[in-house]
């Protein structure tokens, strides 16, 4: 007697299915289509959760670019006082700063500027 798998296939077509949820005609209906567009949809999770860091490092420079050119600088220029000033704050906590607090960016602008180590 040949062994069918009836048990195990069916616990695996559902697991793919309620991951299909959401999708929309036979991708989320029809097992094969269902698991195609799940695979792919979790590569692109996968991919998209290192790009994403990438983008914010991208825009917190884009955002400090613009905080420096308001205060006479260039980003690179602001970059080298703070390294040159030995301040240790990351561009993240930055660009925060800078753009919910604009007045304390520019008072610590105004400091590394004043004595740049």
């Amino acid at each position: 007697m040949r062994v069918k798998g009836g048990l195990a296939a069916k616990k695996r077509h559902k697991k793919f299915l309620s991951l299909a949820k959401g999708f929309r005609a036979g991708r989320r209906t029809l097992y094969r289509s269902a698991r195609e567009g799940v695979e792919r949809g979790l590569s692109f999770a996968y991919r998209d959760r290192k790009v994403r860091k990438r983008e914010m490092r991208s825009l917190w420079i884009i955002r400090l670019g613009a905080a420096a050119k308001t205060l006479g600088l260039s980003y690179s220029r602001l970059i080298n006082l703070l390294k040159k000033s030995k301040v240790e704050i990351d561009r993240r906590a930055l660009s925060d700063l800078a753009t919910l607090e604009p007045e304390n960016f520019a008072t610590l602008v105004k400091t590394i500027q004043a004595n740049p180590a």
